[in-house]
């Protein structure tokens, strides 16, 4: 699964750097931000082309980030003017501990199987009472599509894939995508607070 999506992101990181870099993201920062300290710590994880990441910075928060593309890595490195590393979900580590982890729309690339156990690593790098926003493709199970492979989650998938982590749901809530066209499509988003 991690080869296959690699493999697309580094053939068409131009192209989906171009089609997300300007994409207004207010509605789902507005739901984040918030939550978090003025100033604190954010790791951005699965940051792709670095939007996200550099929207953080310019408020002034601490922003470290991760993909597992490397060519997504460099235009988000040149973009943030911070080096962005290259690492998957399932190696990336870190001694800070964050007041928040933002994976927008990057988990959904991990197989399920592998997700329990991605979630518990990651909550391992947040601060007591620390956030954490996620977003699935709204749906079940793990499909392929457009040279990709995407594990889609519910709200009953959801809280069923979390259980016995020390992460609880804080809010969670269903958008639209926000890219044009794609208006049908819908993500589950979910803030979680670690225990």
């Amino acid at each position: 699964m991690l080869n296959i999506n690699q493999q697309y992101y580094d053939e068409n990181a131009q192209d989906f750097y171009d089609a997300t870099i300007a994409l207004n993201m207010q509605s789902l920062y507005r739901q984040f931000l918030p939550l978090i300290p003025a100033g604190g710590s954010i790791l951005d994880a699965g940051s792709g082309a670095g939007r996200d990441s550099k929207a953080f910075l310019d408020l002034g928060f601490d922003v470290e980030a991760f993909d597992a593309s490397e060519k997504l890595a460099l235009l988000a490195s040149e973009l943030t003017g911070k080096k962005v590393a290259v690492e998957l979900f399932q190696t990336f580590e870190s001694k800070k501990q964050f007041d928040g982890i933002w994976a927008c729309a990057s988990l959904l690339h991990v197989s399920l199987l592998e997700l329990p156990a991605v979630f518990l690593s990651l909550s391992n790098m947040l601060k007591s009472e620390g956030l954490f926003y996620c977003s699935f493709k709204y749906g079940e199970g793990e499909v392929a599509r457009n040279g990709r492979v995407f594990t889609n989650l519910n709200e009953c998938g959801f809280a069923s894939l979390i259980k016995g982590l020390p992460l609880r749901i804080k809010d969670q809530w269903i958008t639209a995508d926000l890219r044009e066209g794609r208006e049908n499509e819908k993500w589950l988003n979910v803030i979680l607070q670690k225990d």
